[in-house]
């Protein structure tokens, strides 16, 4: 989540230099569906998260009990769980074999905190059982950790200078599509993790069914940040080939 929110913020200051730096381009307007449902997506999970952090499941398993529960059902044993600084930001990390749980998640016995821990160890067993857009997304990211510093200084360069200036922006536009291609893939990754979380939860009796309701808002919350940032890197890879065959003409 975080990777997705800075990716955006580094690309929005793109975006605003370009428009003040290159003159007014009306591809500009091509993306502001997508900054409006960002905007949107952002506000409800935000909201979701803050309403289900102060109601606790009622059996008050903490996230980090819910973690440790739902590794051993699934016979997964190599993979360690660590509390993190931060707000929110937790993550698996697959090279490591860490579920890294913040501090309100991995202590917290809310219905938030239930719910994140259970996404993230659905990430844990897509791992252990080779879940394919998982694995093709482990693959594509040290690409995408590339591409990410790259593209747009590479596509403000191309924009600024006449030499060579086509050449930088093609090569940028080549290294973002690698990040578009990434947060498509996501989606499949994030929505399956969801539906395993809740599965499992269910299944393993690790919480009321009629809690399960509330967990799946805020993972649907969730969910749909991922969907936005897709959209926004869509739109605006089409807004830089936009661009792109202007400055070719």
């Amino acid at each position: 989540m975080l990777y997705l929110d800075s990716l955006f913020r580094y690309n929005f200051l793109g975006v605003i230099f370009i428009f003040y730096g290159y003159g007014y381009d009306p591809s500009f307007l091509i993306v502001i569906p997508a900054v409006i449902l960002m905007i949107y997506a952002n506000f409800k999970v935000n909201l979701c998260i803050k309403k289900f952090s102060k109601i606790k499941n009622k059996k008050e398993y903490t996230g980090a009990q819910i973690a440790r529960q739902l590794l051993m059902q699934n016979n997964i044993i190599d993979v360690e769980i660590r509390e993190i600084n931060g707000n929110y930001n937790d993550n698996y990390d697959p090279q490591k074999k860490v579920l890294n749980l913040s501090h309100k998640v991995y202590n917290g016995n809310s219905l938030t905190s239930v719910g994140i821990a259970a996404h993230e160890v659905g990430h844990a067993i897509q791992h252990n059982k080779f879940y394919f857009p998982s694995v093709m997304r482990n693959a594509v990211f040290p690409i995408v950790n590339f591409s990410s510093k790259l593209y747009m200084p590479l596509i403000l360069l191309g924009l600024l200078f006449s030499f060579g200036s086509l050449f930088l922006l093609k090569l940028g536009i080549i290294l973002f599509s690698t990040i578009v291609l990434f947060q498509i893939i996501t989606l499949p990754v994030e929505l399956n993790a969801s539906k395993r979380a809740t599965k499992l939860l269910i299944e393993n009796n690790l919480i009321e069914k009629q809690e399960i309701k509330s967990i799946k808002k805020v993972l649907n919350a969730a969910a749909l940040t991922y969907v936005a940032s897709a959209l926004y890197s869509i739109l605006t890879l089409l807004r830089y080939i936009a661009i792109f065959n202007d400055k070719d003409k």
